[in-house]
Parts: structure tokens; C-alpha cells; sequence
């Protein structure tokens, strides 16, 4: 279970450990995370959910070193991230962690292709060119190499964000709503994306989503509400994830 991380057989991508956020001061501070402690195994794609407002891309963004926390620990793989400085967090960032976010991000003018590869670019770093063909065609993108943003769908832009993503090889990928701004079509083709990620190139996924149907491409996933982790579930279904939601929110 990924919230007992006291494990020392569990290999983690990343783990929080009594993590705290606190926005603001005095009569105005908002808690956003209390004393949160979960694990993220390697190799297994974990959904956060929670109600608007329950801290749940707070964690994300503390656990991928875009937000510092309060007090507690984040780690990625074996790195505290609190003894980073920012060269070397963001060093950490461009190696180690992908990211898939709502908008897509993509840069008009360049292809697909070097979209995907913009990230090795921007770090002098040749691509394995073995593991980069595996992506595109896991991620189904060969026919659309050339293609720039605007000649392609958004269910293929955000295929596109996601090879990007994967194309680095990071210990772990963030997705926050990564099919926020899909149809249902396109979104369970990018869901499953993830998913084939996982089971077929043994990536590392965190995703952030209030999607119940997308949770349930998740090994397991974790509630968050008013700052707490309530709870964890494995094998979620979106009937049950639907379930657990409404208590939440009820």
C-alpha cells in the first residue's frame, strides 16, 4: 500500500513524507497539505482525487518539485529535493521528471516530432533512438511526425505532450487532467496510452484527476480531502471511485 512507506522493500518514484503546505500567514493561512506521508511505487500508474480545494495538485506539484513545502520531505527516487539548490532541482526536473499537463504546451512552430524531442534539445542530449521509437509507436504518432499543433487533433496533441513526456525515460511522469480539455473519445485513447506506458515500457505515472472513469485506468488510487489523505483504493473502478467521491464531497 502506498501509504505505508516505512516499506524497506517498496521502490519508490516518489514519496512524501509528513509534507506540509501552508499559503499565507496568520488569520489568513490556508492549509493545503497536513502532515501528508504516501509513497508512489515504481512502475505503477496511481491516481489523486479529491474534491476542488482538497490539496491534490498541491501534492503533485510539491512531489514533482515545481512547489517547496512548508516542512516535511519529498522524494524522487533517493533525492530529497529540500537539498537541492535550483540549478540542481531543475536539473532533476529536466532528467528525472515528466510532465503532462491540461493545455497541452506545445510549441506551434515546431513538428511533432520535435516537440517530442525539445526536452533532450534543450539538454544537449541525444535521444536513445530505440527507446524514442518505441514511444512514438506505443503512442501511435508515426504518421504525424512532420505534422506541426495546428494540423493535428487535440487527442493527437496530447499523445503528443505525453511522448515528450515519456521520451526522457523519467523515474516518474505527472499528469495533472491530462484529458481535461478531451472529448471522451480522445481522452480514453490517451488514458490508454498511459496505461500501455505502464504495463509495456514499465513507466512510473502520477496523475492528478476528478475523472472517475479516468481513475480507472489507475493500479490504485489515493483520496485526498481538506489536506489529508482519507483514503486508498486498488483496482479502482469508476463506479467506485464515483462512489468514494460523493462521500467526500457529501
Amino acid at each position: 500500500m502506498s501509504l505505508d512507506i516505512s516499506s524497506p522493500q517498496a521502490t519508490y518514484a516518489a514519496k512524501a513524507v509528513k509534507v506540509s503546505k501552508i499559503y499565507g500567514q496568520g488569520d489568513a493561512a490556508v492549509r493545503a497539505l497536513d502532515s501528508v506521508s504516501v509513497g508512489f511505487p515504481t512502475g505503477r500508474f496511481t491516481a489523486i482525487m479529491g474534491p476542488s480545494g482538497s490539496g491534490k495538485s498541491t501534492l503533485m506539484h510539491c512531489l514533482a518539485g515545481l512547489d517547496t513545502v512548508t516542512s516535511g520531505n519529498v522524494y524522487v527516487g533517493q533525492t530529497d529535493l529540500s537539498t537541492l539548490d535550483d540549478k540542481a532541482l531543475t536539473q532533476l526536473r529536466r532528467d528525472q521528471v515528466g510532465f503532462i499537463f491540461q493545455a497541452y504546451n506545445l510549441l506551434p512552430t515546431l513538428t511533432a516530432l520535435e516537440n517530442i524531442t525539445l526536452p533532450l534539445d534543450l539538454a544537449g542530449r541525444k535521444p536513445d533512438q530505440a527507446w524514442l521509437d518505441q514511444v512514438i509507436d506505443t503512442v501511435g504518432l508515426r504518421p504525424r511526425l512532420t505534422h506541426r499543433p495546428t494540423e493535428l487533433s487535440g487527442g493527437q496533441q496530447q499523445r503528443v505532450a505525453v511522448a515528450r513526456a515519456l521520451a526522457t525515460r523519467p523515474k516518474i511522469v505527472f499528469a495533472d487532467e491530462p484529458t481535461g480539455n478531451l472529448d471522451s473519445r480522445a481522452g480514453a485513447e490517451v488514458l490508454g496510452f498511459l496505461r500501455q506506458s505502464v504495463d509495456d515500457l514499465a513507466q512510473t505515472i502520477v496523475m492528478v484527476t476528478h475523472d472517475p472513469t479516468a481513475a480507472g485506468y489507475a493500479d490504485s488510487a489515493v483520496f485526498l480531502a481538506d489536506g489529508h489523505i482519507v483514503d486508498e483504493m486498488e483496482g479502482p473502478t469508476a463506479e467506485r471511485v464515483l462512489d468514494r467521491l460523493k462521500t467526500l464531497e457529501g
